[in-house]
């Protein structure tokens, strides 16, 4: 099989086939391509033809068909492989979310367990309409890295569908990415790929939470990337938190409160204290004090900091209140015919409590502090979880919250 040098480090190939395989840097000394990409997937052409690949722009055959509607659409990378429920869900809410959203959506996985989700789950039509209508194109990936795999797995396995989606964002073929896969590699790969902020010492995991006013959501970082923290890192989590709130969520003048078991500066264990007098100092944004667990849902808040253990203790917990909270009350729904009728009545406002406290309709956290736009799902996801994930990826694409960040972390680093 010929080939040609990459245009760029990273780059598409071409074969005498017409199939292209991503060229993956997996450190400062080498680049490797995975030999076995399972290229039966694309000979067959079960799904779709490939068309020839420029490094700028789109490509040719978009160009000439897609019309003026498909070119205001952004693309997404999409980790295929990541999740429990991994491809078959995963697909499922990308079909769904490119009929919904104005996205289209590069979507890499391994091709032998791409083909046997697509049949499991009758999929070949909705797929082969979206690929049709150019709203979604397949790209082969190496052994992609399991949930219990330590995070340095990235270095090792280089075509995984986490490096190749993170490269994908980084040489400019898609504008954010999405996975559901393992956090800390997902956290890894975008270190290594994309690269931190300038000024930015840890990048975090930012969460919308749904709050007592049905209009408003609290963004909660860190929830899981940094168990250990720095006050100088939940003040950095402060203004990433401030530039996402006004930029992406529309919040005028968010208001900051740092998570502590009281709202006296003299109160907390050692982290907290020693950031509160950070935060009260800091004129870039609006501290309002310290933010008691009780009050996270409160709507006093916007943006709520803490450290990541203590973050994603509070995720996990928010994760079980809906399904308790709908159980409890069908426990307490009395039986028989009485039961039924008073089912009946709360039906539409029993959908609507689940769907505010259902960890499936927020979808996703942004990874704060890199060089690019990538949305953390939870392992559990299901296709309305990456649908809502997907919609958080286009919303901080759409509003261009990385050019704010870029100009934060140059005004730190001044």
């Amino acid at each position: 099989m010929s080939q040609k040098e990459p245009d760029s480090q990273i780059g598409y190939l071409h074969s005498e086939n017409t199939y292209p395989e991503l060229i993956i840097e997996c450190d400062s000394r080498s680049l490797c391509t995975d030999e076995a990409v399972g290229k039966d997937l694309w000979k067959k052409a079960k799904y779709q033809k490939r068309p020839s690949f420029n490094l700028v722009g789109e490509t040719k055959d978009e160009q000439r068909t897609y019309g003026k509607s498909d070119i205001d659409r952004i693309w997404v990378a999409v980790d295929g492989m990541g999740g429990d429920y991994a491809p078959g869900t995963i697909l499922e809410g990308c079909l769904r979310a490119v009929e919904l959203l104005p996205l289209k959506i590069r979507f890499v996985a391994e091709p032998e367990l791409f083909d046997l989700a697509v049949q499991e789950l009758r999929l070949e039509d909705k797929l082969q309409r979206a690929l049709s209508n150019g709203l979604m194109e397949l790209i082969p990936s190496g052994i992609s890295i399991a949930m219990r795999e330590e995070p340095t797995m990235v270095r090792r396995k280089c075509r995984a569908s986490i490096n190749i989606a993170m490269d994908l964002v980084r040489i400019g073929r898609a504008t954010s990415m999405y996975s559901a896969g393992n956090s800390g590699a997902v956290m890894a790969s975008a270190i290594f790929r994309l690269g931190r902020l300038v000024g930015i010492d840890r990048p975090a995991i930012g969460a919308l939470f749904p709050t007592k006013d049905p209009n408003q959501q609290v963004l909660v970082l860190d929830v899981g990337a940094n168990t250990d923290c720095k006050p100088s890192y939940l003040h950095q989590f402060a203004l990433l938190g401030n530039i996402y709130s006004r930029y992406v969520l529309q919040v005028e003048q968010p208001r900051i409160g740092l998570i502590n078991i009281g709202e006296e500066d003299c109160k907390g264990n050692e982290l907290c204290l020693k950031t509160y007098p950070l935060l009260m100092a800091e004129n870039r944004f609006n501290f309002v004090g310290n933010c008691e667990g009780r009050d996270v849902l409160s709507g006093n808040f916007d943006v709520v900091i803490c450290d990541g253990f203590t973050g994603n203790v509070m995720l996990k917990f928010l994760e079980s209140v809906g399904s308790v909270l709908l159980e409890v009350l069908r426990a307490e729904l009395p039986r028989g015919r009485r039961g039924k009728v008073g089912s009946a009545f709360l039906q539409r406002n029993l959908v609507r409590i689940k769907k505010r406290l259902d960890h499936a309709e927020h979808g996703g956290a942004l990874l704060l502090g890199i060089n690019g736009i990538s949305v953390i799902g939870h392992g559990s996801s299901k296709a309305l979880s990456v649908v809502s994930a997907l919609r958080l990826a286009y919303s901080a694409a759409h509003h261009n919250v990385m050019s704010d960040l870029k100009k934060l972390s140059t005004a730190i680093v001044n």
